[in-house]
């Protein structure tokens, strides 16, 4: 396990955990690990490959072999910038669906633990808190009503020039959650004592700063 400090930051797609954990560690001076883009770079690799979704074993080869380099705040595999394909719908929904898998987690879990380094991490995902950094010294779990998450993903996509439907975003949101919550292995769930905060009516400043408050404080609640 990690010998530098950890914080982690879960929840639902959404929730605006990677804002707030890159928030959080350029406050800090810390590093950080968007797990999530593990998945969705593997959901990619594994479309690209023609690798099926649902073959958990040869998804754990390819997950094991991915040439994954994060660079500032560039995604590369294999040398190639995907920092934008890996942030479609598609390449969430893929993800999550390459995520239920066991040999798939189990592969990627050292990768994930291994971006622990001094002086210490931020970690966002779906089990941060629960599996790969069960000792963090800090677990935060953001929430979030499935009708902002999708207005929020609404007004991203607009905004770089896409087509997008609320509804449809907000039925793909229901359907990940489900499936992220259901799945038997690492579900989606608050560690226990996890400062817990939904962020349906506040903004990015005002999550950071109760995050880093709570953070700080070093002790467990709820913020509605």
């Amino acid at each position: 396990m990690s010998a530098v400090p950890v914080i982690t930051i879960d929840g639902p797609s959404g929730t605006g955990k990677g804002t707030i954990a890159a928030r959080v560690a350029e406050a800090l001076g810390w590093h950080t690990l968007d797990s999530g883009a593990l998945y969705r770079v593997l959901g990619l690799a594994a479309t690209r490959a023609g690798v099926a979704l649902d073959d958990a074993e040869s998804l754990a080869g390819l997950a094991a072999e991915l040439a994954l380099t994060f660079d500032g705040g560039r995604v590369l595999l294999a040398g190639e910038d995907v920092s934008d394909a890996i942030r479609s719908e598609t390449a969430g929904m893929a993800a999550s669906r390459v995520a239920v898998h066991a040999p798939v987690r189990a592969a990627l879990l050292d990768w994930q633990r291994a971006a622990a380094r001094a002086p210490g991490l931020v970690a966002d995902g779906r089990d941060m808190g629960t599996v790969v950094f069960p000792d963090a010294v800090a677990k935060v779990f953001l929430t979030a009503s499935a009708d902002e998450r999708a207005l929020r993903r609404y007004k991203q996509l607009k905004d770089k020039g896409m087509d997008a439907s609320l509804a449809d975003l907000r039925n793909e949101i229901q359907s990940r959650d489900e499936r992220d919550s259901q799945r038997a292995v690492a579900p989606l769930r608050a560690a226990p004592g996890s400062f817990e905060l939904d962020t349906t009516a506040i903004g990015i400043q005002e999550v950071c700063d109760l995050v880093l408050t709570a953070v700080r404080r070093g002790a467990p609640g709820q913020c509605d």
